[in-house]
């Protein structure tokens, strides 16, 4: 009986000792309850005043808070943006988008570095809808670019989707203006996935080019028609060592084809020219033909009109995407679109009276 009593003593003791209870079938423990910890808040001003003297690490911080999906961290974003939106539109927005291996990033290296050494300020956008944050091929080609991302008129930065294509729409597009409130002239966006992306970049920016290969042949045949009335310019690239020659047919050729598509821009016939990262030719010419094309369709309301088009555009696709959103976040909607699934799954009903059922 005291061996008894001194073990519940001892059970006791641990009980105050550990922070534990005891049970019927033995210790339980008592789940610690952890408060969820507020981000830091953010000094927006201060953050405003540094972006505008062009403080690299400062718009670094700035995206990342655009990117962010905390909701403290959305709203900051926006009262940024709204701060700094009269200091943006001002550059001139150029996307680059090619077939595989047509040498993407060794291309914007040796254009932003040139403009860079012409003065300019360049900001370099990699966009790849596929990619989540931290994957996909986008942060290669940042490392690709070494040269470039150590020029101090340069800024890199990887500008994730988060898996879809519809970031593209908003992360994208409000890191392109926080790079034009930093003072940035001239916006590369690069477009590293293939399909779609090339639509959704078209959309956000001024002047639009296609890098190709040279030899056209085959390639002409596969290459969708549909990209190709999208560009303003085509570059031939590689278009070094025994390849010259080639590079001049093929320049040729998409000439010949260009003057059959519908103009990507009114008022402005695309073209092809040949250019060389390696040896670093023809990249002036590609600069003078972008300079050409805004001198031309700034001498026309097109200019204006595109921005405010695409503006628009961004609205609309941004409705949709929050349509969607609080569709889904509705734990009710989660419950009944898996009910609906499997019904359809098994038969019983077909996929258009399952959508009816959720839209009645």
């Amino acid at each position: 009986m005291e061996r008894k009593e001194n073990l519940q003593q001892d059970k006791g003791a641990l009980n105050v000792r550990s922070g534990v209870e005891g049970g019927h079938d033995g210790l339980t423990i008592k789940p610690k309850k952890f408060k969820k910890k507020s981000p830091d808040p953010v000094n927006i001003n201060q953050l405003v005043e540094e972006i505008r003297f062009g403080h690299r690490t400062s718009l670094s911080k700035a995206i990342t808070l655009i990117e962010s999906s905390h909701h403290e961290h959305k709203e900051q974003a926006q009262r940024l943006l709204q701060e700094l939106l009269p200091y943006t539109g001002k550059s001139i927005r150029i996307g680059i988008t090619g077939v595989p291996g047509a040498g993407k990033s060794s291309f914007i290296e040796a254009f932003g570095t040139m403009l860079c050494n012409m003065g300019k300020k360049v900001a370099v956008l990699a966009i790849d809808p596929s990619s989540t944050l931290s994957g996909g091929s986008i942060l290669g080609d940042k490392t690709r670019m070494e040269e470039l991302s150590r020029n101090k008129s340069a800024f890199v930065r990887p500008s994730p989707s988060a898996g879809t294509l519809g970031g593209v729409h908003k992360k994208s597009r409000e890191t392109m203006l926080l790079c034009e409130a930093a003072g940035y002239d001239v916006i590369l966006i690069e477009t590293v996935g293939v399909g779609q992306s090339e639509t959704y970049v078209r959309g956000m920016v001024d002047f639009f080019l296609l890098l190709v290969l040279t030899g056209a042949g085959d390639e002409l045949q596969g290459m969708k028609k549909g990209i190709m009335e999208l560009a303003d310019g085509i570059v031939v690239h590689k278009s070094d060592g025994d390849n010259v020659q080639k590079a001049r047919r093929t320049v040729r050729e998409y000439m010949q084809i260009l003057h059959f598509l519908q103009p990507a821009t009114p008022g402005w016939m695309s073209r092809a020219l040949p250019a060389s990262s390696i040896e670093k030719t023809g990249l002036s010419d590609i600069w003078e033909m972008i300079c050409e094309f805004e001198q031309t369709i700034k001498r026309t309301d097109i200019w204006e009109s595109r921005r405010l088009e695409q503006t628009k555009e961004w609205f609309h696709t941004m409705i949709r995407d929050s349509l969607i959103d609080s569709f889904f976040q509705n734990s009710n909607r989660k419950i009944q679109v898996k009910s609906i699934e499997e019904a359809i799954l098994r038969g019983e009903i077909t996929v258009t009276q399952g959508v009816s059922k959720l839209f009645p």
